[in-house]
């Protein structure tokens, strides 16, 4: 083994050590009492009480179903109108038809947070502050999904569209079933990337919600960490080991789905 392999193994090591450190406090401080905090005493006791702590003190579940329901309300919006625009863009033929991808392009060039007060603006003239199609409405369009999704109908060969044509299916028809099927693994691998970024987004959802009906879970956790009661560190541990826990396990579930998914789609 050269000098080379063993500093990049020691150095992958530790990179992987310190990013588990974190996660290993907070499940430390999760299950064991607020006495052990700061002990590390391998023969502490176990207990679940933080959890039943930070449940009753916030309404999670209500935060849990907010959360559930905008990721789902954006990953359908998502999915219908970058299949059409992608459809569109793959195999239709119109005057300016490149200038108009470039501009789709471009949305990838402009962070959502530069967006924020014009977005607002808008929301507040729909008369949609507060509400779930608030948070979602500023990603219902996204220039990656159009992206991903165009260069994998240009991969489905022409001759498969002329032989449906042939057969008679509508344009529509085309699509749901010589160019959807081939781009199932892209629709996976887009779909876990949408719901893992939504699912922990913060920003947004905290300026155009206000109350608990509408706030996600990264708002709830954030409200509830900040209360000045002396909350303890168990206790919120423990509330954001349950926020983040759902993705946790999908990812641990299905790591090698995930993987395959990002390698069918062309994804590097």
């Amino acid at each position: 083994m050269t000098w080379d392999r063993v500093l990049n193994t020691l150095g992958a090591w530790a990179l992987a050590l310190l990013w588990v450190l974190p996660l290993a406090y907070a499940v430390w401080t999760a299950v064991h009492p607020a006495a052990f905090e700061a002990r590390f005493d391998l023969l502490a006791p176990l207990t679940l009480e933080n959890f039943a702590k930070a449940w009753s003190a916030a309404p999670f579940g209500r935060y849990f179903l907010n959360t559930f329901l905008l990721v789902t309300v954006i990953l359908a919006g998502q999915f219908l109108l970058c299949t059409l625009a992608a459809y569109a863009f793959a195999r239709y033929r119109f005057p300016g038809r490149g200038i108009l991808f470039g501009l789709v392009l471009l949305q990838l060039l402009i962070m959502p947070d530069i967006l924020i007060v014009e977005n607002y603006k808008a929301i507040h003239l729909l008369d949609l502050v507060d509400t779930i199609p608030a948070m979602a409405l500023p990603y219902i369009a996204s220039g990656f999904g159009i992206f991903l999704l165009r260069q994998t109908f240009l991969s489905v060969p022409k001759e498969l569209e002329e032989a449906a044509q042939i057969e008679g299916l509508s344009s529509l028809g085309i699509l749901l079933r010589v160019y959807v099927p081939p781009a199932i693994p892209t629709y996976l691998a887009y779909g876990l990337v949408s719901v893992s970024h939504h699912w922990n987004n913060f920003l947004w959802p905290l300026i155009v919600t206000n109350s608990v009906e509408t706030r996600p879970v990264t708002v709830g956790l954030s409200v509830f960490s900040a209360i000045d009661s002396g909350v303890e560190w168990s206790v919120i541990n423990a509330a954001t080991l349950m926020t983040s826990g759902p993705l946790l396990l999908a990812f641990l579930l299905f790591q090698r789905q995930f993987v395959q998914s990002f390698m069918r789609a062309g994804i590097k």
